[in-house]
């Protein structure tokens, strides 16, 4: 089994993680891999949370992560990521792989012996989704009963993934961003079928009855070209104390981060006491370790 997409699990896979990672957070019982595990780390893209998640999981799991920067590897000089794929998993037990494009990711699974995990491509951010719901339903239990409204740029890999996550756990969601800026039409689709999920670009309607404020960068890895043009298109939708003003009393806020304070968010949020950013950073850890037991049991 492979976690490439949001769409890959189902509820009760989705639970089975968020259990795994009570149990490590509870410390009740020992829970490791097989000995000497080793998860190869493949990225193209830059990474700070997701990578060191991943690399200290594996470890404390009593394996050990090995690092390749894409940029420095054989792919570089045209080797098929295909052939990558067959070699790595020759070696290694699990591969996480951050890489440009979606359909590289796929390849990489269709040729690879040992389960791949999608550490965040141009479509998705399943794992980062885990995170997300896992921290929603630290803060409110019954998933039936959340409202979350992504706010900005609400078609990034993060928004995909997070839209089809929530609705499979029963909460509902509403996108706000600009008029004509319009979330990716597969996923928004696809969640719909799992549960409640709209979209709007009035600021005060999209906050009605939110429980979760949940934002991203304004400029995503790749974007850097049009830089301006994006922060000027998302400017009025920035996370600040007068948008949190429309929403519930007890609206939480979360951040994938990076965050640019000042853009997409204010300090005065991210670092105040309405923020949960620094426990959903913080879950990345559990959700890296159950991640890897899930699929180490699931492939049996």
């Amino acid at each position: 089994m492979n976690i490439l997409s949001s769409n890959d699990l189902d509820r009760e896979q989705i639970e089975k993680i968020f259990n795994l990672a009570d149990k490590i957070k509870e410390n009740k019982e020992e829970l490791s891999l097989k000995e000497n595990s080793i998860l190869a780390l493949f990225f193209e893209k830059a990474s700070t949370r997701t990578r060191t998640s991943f690399e200290a999981a594996i470890t404390q799991l009593g394996g050990k992560g090995i690092y390749i920067d894409a940029q420095t590897s054989q792919l570089k000089r045209g080797e098929p990521i295909s052939d990558i794929a067959r070699m790595l998993s020759s070696y290694c037990d699990f591969i996480a792989a951050r890489l440009y494009s979606h359909s590289d990711l796929v390849s990489m699974a269709e040729h690879s012996s040992v389960p791949v995990i999608n550490a965040l491509t141009d479509l998705e951010h399943p794992t980062q989704a885990l995170v997300d719901m896992y921290t929603v339903l630290e803060y409110k239990r019954n998933p039936k009963n959340v409202k979350i409204a992504f706010v900005g740029d609400i078609a990034t890999n993060t928004a995909n993934s997070l839209m089809i996550t929530a609705a499979k756990l029963g909460a509902s969601m509403v996108l706000v961003g600009p008029k004509g800026y319009l979330p990716n039409s597969t996923y928004f689709n696809k969640a719909k079928e799992y549960g409640e999920i709209t979209f709007t670009d009035e600021i005060e309607k999209g906050m009605e009855d939110v429980d979760i404020i949940y934002t991203d960068t304004f400029v995503s890895m790749g974007q850097e070209e049009e830089a301006e043009k994006r922060r000027k298109m998302f400017a009025d939708y920035q996370v600040n104390s007068k948008m949190l003003e429309y929403a519930n009393e007890d609206v939480l806020v979360m951040h994938c981060l990076p965050a640019h304070r000042g853009e997409e968010i204010t300090g005065e949020v991210i670092d105040g006491p309405k923020s949960i950013v620094w426990e959903q950073a913080k879950n990345k850890l559990l959700i890296a370790k159950a991640v890897l037991l899930f699929l180490s049991q699931s492939n049996r």
